[in-house]
């Protein structure tokens, strides 16, 4: 009986998603790695103590559609990624500045704040079709225009780095 119950204990631990995952160490990565969250992060999964992640492991996070529109396109488009709470919550971090830096080395600094007051996202999807270089992927960090106009003023623009390589959480 105690073997069943055992059992049962690791099934259900092994199905729940990232964002759930206390320990101190993520699953690694098995493709391409297009983020790495360094710096105050409890949960890690490389020997230098970051957190690496391929589209597989952002895409287990909480992800959700977002139909907005943005200050740098024509009309409401659908964005598709992980909300960026749940990207906090993975690695362990709490309540601080995120230092997110894009594949050109623009790096602007985001409060978690954010994330937890807007449905703020790492969108990897646009209409459907992953996000590629070319076309600000293969993340963009998304808020949520439409639903808040208020957003849409020049800081929140600065904040909303694209082609993201790297967080650093301070």
């Amino acid at each position: 009986m105690k073997q069943y119950f055992v059992l049962g204990l690791i099934s259900v631990a092994t199905a729940l998603p990232l964002s759930n995952i206390q320990a101190h160490e993520l699953p690694k990565p098995s493709g391409k790695v297009i983020l790495t969250v360094s710096g105050s992060i409890k949960n890690t999964n490389t020997e230098d103590s970051t957190a690496e992640f391929d589209r597989e492991m952002l895409m287990s996070l909480d992800v959700i559609e977002l139909k907005t529109d943005t200050p740098w396109s024509e009309g409401v488009d659908s964005y598709r990624g992980p909300l960026l709470r749940s990207l906090m919550a993975a690695v362990g971090a709490q309540d601080a500045a995120l230092s997110v830096t894009a594949l050109n080395d623009f790096s602007s600094v985001v409060p978690s704040q954010d994330g937890e007051e807007y449905n703020v996202i790492l969108a990897m999807d646009l209409n459907g079709v992953p996000m590629s270089v070319r076309n600000k992927g293969p993340l963009f960090l998304l808020y949520p225009f439409s639903d808040y106009p208020s957003l849409n003023n020049e800081v929140i623009h600065n904040r909303s780095v694209w082609q993201i390589k790297s967080i650093r959480i301070e």
